[in-house]
């Protein structure tokens, strides 16, 4: 179950990212009418802050609290700027908020483990479970619920650092994770992860943004309409884990290979056992990769009254797209509007869902003397 070494392609582009992360005061001016302040608090021993981030036509605001991306600012055809992240207005509206992962880096293995268990070199760890029988996005105490050490700032970067302890949340090993958000000039939000371990390691790292292209707490996203560039998509059971192997999208309502109206299909959910298990898009798509760990396009999201566009790229072989079954209104967000049902969208770039049960799924094993590192890019722009 070894990991494909990095090749070089894949080191230069990180390296390349990386390097607009250096040292320097972050500029506090936003769009978001967020506070610093509401961000300022002491869990288990470390400073939480806000730091707003801008470059081109876009601006950020990150946690370190998690690692989150609490709001970005992109205009729309008629020039005017909107926050199309889900977040909250302060600290305490994440640590109280029903639906846990807004935003966050997700970590050690994103998306699910069968009954939170997997063997490596003959021995069998047991994870904690956190979503009915299956262990979730790192389990409760994953990296989205710790506070990220700050390594260095500028006007349009952040990095972050955290220390996975051996043992943390049942994984072996110590592992070393360092993340850079970075607004490059393109209108793009790049993040860029790297990871060693001192132990054989399942390492499978992403972003847990909930994004509605209309504005957080706007309405629906079942008009935005997407593309995902993906001949196949991996099936899976009533708990969300993976039957085998993947199918092809084609003839199914998972065909967003030449562009869908995200709401198109969904009066299938009674009939179709996958939108039913869902309930809707909750499912994992094996990405077209022309040259396998390469960054390649991955998918679009458009939506068509405001004009705002996102690109993704990745280098990763796989994403998971969610529609936003489980919102119920519970989290009240920075607009002081309700997030409800179907009224965000997220898409995480990753490996397969359940990989370290899963042979037939590129590896998710990071071992001694690797390195782990992958970059995302998420492009914005606008449609007339």
């Amino acid at each position: 179950m070894k990991m494909k070494r990095i090749s070089v392609l894949l080191l230069i582009v990180g390296a390349i990212t990386l390097s607009g992360c250096s040292s320097k005061k972050t500029r506090q001016e936003n769009c978001f009418r967020l506070k610093a302040e509401d961000f300022r608090k002491t869990i288990n021993g470390k400073q939480t802050n806000l730091y707003f981030l801008r470059n081109g036509n876009i601006q950020a605001a990150i946690t370190n609290y998690g690692g989150r991306i609490v709001g970005l600012c992109t205009p729309d055809k008629a020039g005017k700027m909107g926050d199309v992240v889900l977040g909250f207005n302060s600290i305490d509206g994440y640590l109280k908020a029903k639906e846990v992962f807004h935003g966050a880096l997700i970590g050690r293995v994103g998306n699910r483990i069968a009954k939170g268990k997997f063997s490596l070199d003959g021995k069998e760890y047991s994870l904690p479970l956190n979503n009915k029988t299956n262990h979730l996005h790192g389990g409760p105490g994953g990296f989205h619920n710790v506070v990220w050490d700050v390594k260095s700032t500028t006007d349009s970067s952040i990095v972050l650092n955290y220390l996975s302890k051996d043992g943390e949340m049942g994984y072996p090993g110590n592992l070393n994770v360092e993340v850079c958000y970075l607004l490059d000039s393109k209108n793009e939000l790049v993040i860029s992860y790297k990871a060693t371990t001192d132990q054989s390691t399942p390492v499978n790292l992403t972003n847990h943004a909930f994004w509605n292209l209309s504005g957080e707490g706007n309405g629906t996203i079942n008009e935005h309409f997407l593309t995902i560039n993906a001949d196949s998509y991996t099936p899976v059971d009533s708990t969300l884990i993976p039957l085998g192997g993947n199918e092809p999208v084609e003839g199914t309502p998972f065909d967003f290979r030449d562009g869908l109206a995200i709401g198109t299909h969904l009066d299938q959910e009674k009939t179709n056992t996958q939108l039913r298990y869902g309930p809707g898009y909750d499912h994992n798509f094996a990405l077209n990769k022309p040259v396998v760990g390469a960054m390649s396009f991955a998918a679009t999201v458009v939506e068509p009254s405001g004009g705002r566009k996102m690109e993704v790229f990745t280098q990763e072989p796989a994403l998971q797209f969610y529609g936003g079954n489980f919102m119920d209104g519970a989290d009240i967000g920075k607009s002081g509007k309700s997030y409800q049902f179907r009224e965000s969208f997220a898409i995480e770039t990753q490996h397969f869902p359940d990989s370290p049960n899963n042979k037939q799924f590129p590896s998710v094993i990071l071992m001694p003397g690797e390195t782990y590192q992958t970059s995302s890019i998420y492009k914005f722009s606008v449609i007339e």
